[in-house]
């Protein structure tokens, strides 16, 4: 097995910026022609997907090439927002990426989306889906996704998706949510659509302002954008941290309801949790060690998807998330970018997650050691 990466910037958006960081790839793998390629270019090659591609199909000596665009880009070596910038990943030797032209519901999916493209009967349509939707914050702009050397904007294209699973390795996959949770569960007892009207026997905005004022002392209004619904259907999911996330769109001071991003059902739990770097690091950490005892062994590459929320700008300009994996995993390839939203399979389905990175470790078929991981980690993030 043969894999590498690079990251090249540059002042232009051009062909000769991938076929420097190809080639660039090919020399650290030690290979002439590489039998896949997954490219990541940042929004500046928009309108130029198809002369890239070509440059990166070119410079492997091979045709399977699959990526994107995205808002911004990265490697175990760095990381590129708003500057042209180009990364990638060869493959050679037993493992390579496959397109995938039919179910396997037994191989996780590689999914990269555009986010004009995402329907729920899709997203789970029985297979195992982890990955990312391309896209600035607000799911905007002509970003593209290709497999096949073939790119198409998703601006003239609706079903602007590529698949694919990766063969002769297996994989471990895991959503890092890094939220500090800031009250226990409470039973949905009264909803109406995408309204929360009753929380066991109180309303929703008296709870929230309660967690949120037992956080913080000062007078701060209630920061809607760094505060985050969290519920599951029974105990067991919540704290285990099997569970999933909406945002908060709005609150009525009258009603004392609050209007959630998705409909919530009368007999679930619900609390609230913040967006917190400490607590994003340390659950970082934690998926990190869990994935690796998942594979049982050592981590050949791994693929990263991170919500614009996550990254440098949750981390005050450093990605936090990125310097915890390369220092768990040193010398490892690892490749991804950052998106509108993330892919992961979550308890039976697989979910759409904002503000949440997702990180899939691969390991060569066959190899097995004993890892130790620290549990203690657990409390730190509230699991």
């Amino acid at each position: 097995m043969k894999v590498a990466t690079s990251i090249v910037t540059g002042k232009q958006a051009n062909a000769d910026l991938v076929t420097l960081a190809v080639t660039q790839a090919m020399q650290k793998a030690g290979i002439t022609v590489a039998n896949s390629v997954l490219l990541m270019l940042t929004s500046e090659f928009a309108d130029k997907t198809q002369v890239a591609i070509k440059a990166a199909a070119k410079a492997a000596n091979c045709m399977l090439v699959m990526g994107c665009t995205a808002s911004g880009i990265f490697t175990e070596d760095d990381w590129v927002l708003d500057a042209p910038a180009v990364a990638v990943m060869v493959f050679s030797g037993d493992v390579s990426l496959q397109p995938s032209l039919h179910s396997h519901s037994q191989q996780p999916l590689f999914t990269l989306t555009a986010p004009n493209a995402i329907d729920s009967a899709w997203l789970n349509d029985g297979n195992i889906r982890f990955g990312g939707a391309s896209g600035d914050a607000l799911g905007q702009g002509d970003f593209s996704v290709w497999k096949n050397a073939n790119g198409v904007t998703s601006s003239t294209l609706i079903n602007n998706r590529a698949e694919a699973f990766f063969s002769g390795v297996k994989a471990a996959i895991k959503a890092s949510h890094g939220l500090h949770m800031l009250n226990q569960a409470q039973l949905i007892t009264q909803v109406d659509g995408f309204d929360v009207v009753r929380l066991n026997n109180t309303s929703p905005l008296t709870s929230l302002n309660k967690a949120w004022n037992g956080q913080n002392k000062s007078s701060e209004t209630l920061p809607l954008h760094l505060l985050t619904a969290i519920y599951a259907d029974n105990t067991e999911a919540m704290v285990n941290g099997n569970y999933q996330l909406t945002n908060i769109v709005a609150y009525d001071v009258l009603s004392a309801s609050i209007t959630l991003a998705q409909p919530l059902k009368a007999g679930q739990l619900l609390c609230w949790g913040l967006r917190d770097k400490t607590a994003a690091e340390a659950d970082m950490l934690l998926t990190t060690h869990q994935l690796q005892q998942e594979l049982g062994g050592k981590a050949n590459f791994g693929l990263l998807f991170s919500n614009l929320a996550r990254g440098p700008y949750l981390y005050d300009g450093v990605d936090r998330d990125l310097k915890t994996i390369t220092q768990q995993l040193p010398n490892m390839p690892l490749i991804g970018f950052y998106g509108n939203a993330t892919i992961a399979p979550l308890n039976s389905d697989n979910q759409l997650l904002s503000n949440s990175a997702v990180l899939c470790l691969f390991a060569e078929l066959g190899t097995e050691v004993d890892i130790e991981v620290d549990i203690d980690l657990c409390e730190t993030t509230g699991r």
